[in-house]
């Protein structure tokens, strides 16, 4: 049996081009949600594909050069925190990767989403869940999302200091549980987030309010 991602799901679909769909973001309290669409020329495909989890920040940031260089197409977009708070993180990951496939300079006739959850998107859609270590082009979409989600709160540190987004990119860590009691909320924190909001009256989070992760 082949380990880690293929072609073989993007090879199945004919009639049109097929992109590959991933967020990053939806577990941390705060910063927007990004997601990717790419679609990967099969003559061109990057070596070292996988879910963007498994890599290290050198290899993702490696891969996502050779992904923009040889890709037929690609595209990251975000949802704000305030897109957030209006829709629910799990529309505001929808809206973001609907902009990722509508901001893609060759339209694609499919897409392949990770996940279970069937997007409304501007072609057709598969899902698939555990995708990124299933397909290809998913994988390269979340490398994508998530370099740019990370290089996003590497300049949110630049701004709001204090906080340590360089280091755990908004999500649960001490430091930022801390920062939050001594410094209150910024701009960018969710503040509809029930953790986040446990944390300004100085009370830990339960282990299935700190479940969500990306």
């Amino acid at each position: 049996m082949a380990r880690g991602p293929s072609m073989l799901l993007e090879r199945a679909f004919v009639g049109g081009p097929v992109c590959g769909v991933d967020e990053a973001g939806r577990g941390p309290w705060a910063g927007p949600v990004s997601a990717a669409a790419v679609i990967l020329d099969p003559r061109k495909v990057p070596k070292g594909l996988d879910d963007s989890k498994k890599l290290s920040a050198k290899t993702r940031e490696a891969l996502e050069i050779e992904i923009k260089a040889k890709a037929t197409a690609w595209c990251v977009a975000f949802a704000s925190v305030e897109e957030i708070a209006s829709l629910n993180i799990l529309h505001a990951a929808g809206l973001a990767m609907r902009r990722a496939v509508e901001g893609l300079s060759v339209q694609p006739a499919y897409a392949l989403v990770d996940g279970n959850y069937r997007f409304q998107l501007p072609c057709e859609v598969k899902t698939v869940v555990g995708g990124d270590g299933k397909s290809k082009s998913i994988a390269a979409a979340s490398i994508l999302a998530k370099v740019a989600r990370d290089r996003l709160m590497i300049e949110m540190d630049q701004r709001y200091p204090g906080y340590g987004f360089a280091s755990h990119k908004g999500y649960h860590a001490s430091i930022h549980v801390e920062a939050l009691q001594t410094l209150g909320p910024c701009e960018i924190h969710r503040l509809s987030w029930k953790p986040v909001q446990l944390a300004l009256m100085g009370e830990a989070p339960s282990q299935d309010e700190l479940a969500l992760d990306d």
